[in-house]
């Protein structure tokens, strides 16, 4: 299972095997803070098109077109969430952005569950 939460959120029981999807590591946070097992900057959307995107909600279709062809070039970091989420059970992927709806987290949850 598949699911996303923002990191800045208290970790739950239930989030299994947490990973942050951030390239950057969140402001206000210690690296020690949060529980995160696995910081998979790599995984993020180049930093051309993290500064492009800036989490403006009217760039969000074109982010997600834009940010698919990136993760097709990713194939050995998406197989390892693969693996992990067979591991695991559940992998929650942590993303530090405000907006819970348009951010890289979706995107990769959507690719990962084969989904649009």
């Amino acid at each position: 299972m598949i699911q996303i939460a923002r990191i800045y959120d208290p970790a739950k029981k239930s989030d299994g095997w947490r990973v942050l999807v951030d390239r950057l590591w969140p402001g206000r946070l210690k690296r020690k803070t949060p529980r995160v097992d696995l910081w998979m900057k790599d995984i993020a959307p180049s930093n051309a098109l993290r500064k492009w995107f800036g989490h403006k909600p009217e760039r969000w279709p074109q982010f997600r077109r834009k940010y698919r062809p990136e993760l097709t070039q990713k194939k050995e970091l998406l197989a390892e969430l693969k693996r992990a989420e067979k591991v695991h059970r559940k992998v929650t992927l942590l993303f530090g952005a405000k907006d819970p709806e348009h951010n890289q987290a979706v995107v990769l949850a959507n690719v990962l569950k084969n989904k649009k």
